[in-house]
């Protein structure tokens, strides 16, 4: 089992499991193990330092083929719909003082 742990930024660490497919035995059975990612920020903070004189860091992207008039992406890794939004960042944010909020992709 493939085990990974990356640091992007300040205090910022992933960890979890790399996906891959594998073949295994005689019988050529294959099986695929799904990915396992925990954000971890230092001090409990997934936004250590941009834009902290905001109350919440949303930034918004405009697009010209896309299917809804507005799709936010999670930025905070808590989403149960991740990497779709589900406001998870509201409570993460109210427990750790953080500011985080989605990425929001609007239709030109």
């Amino acid at each position: 089992m493939a085990i990974s742990m990356i640091t992007f930024g300040v205090g910022l660490c992933y960890t979890g499991q790399l996906p891959f497919r594998r073949v295994t035995g005689e019988t050529g059975r294959k099986q695929q193990r799904m990915a396992v990612v925990r954000a971890e920020g230092g001090g409990g903070g997934i936004n250590p330092e941009i834009r902290k004189n905001e109350e919440k860091v949303v930034d918004s992207v405009v697009v010209t083929e896309l299917s809804k008039n507005i799709t936010p992406y999670c930025r905070c890794w808590r989403s149960g719909t991740f990497p779709l939004c589900d406001g998870s960042h509201m409570k993460h944010n109210k427990t750790n003082g953080d500011n985080v909020g989605p990425l929001l992709l609007k239709k030109q």
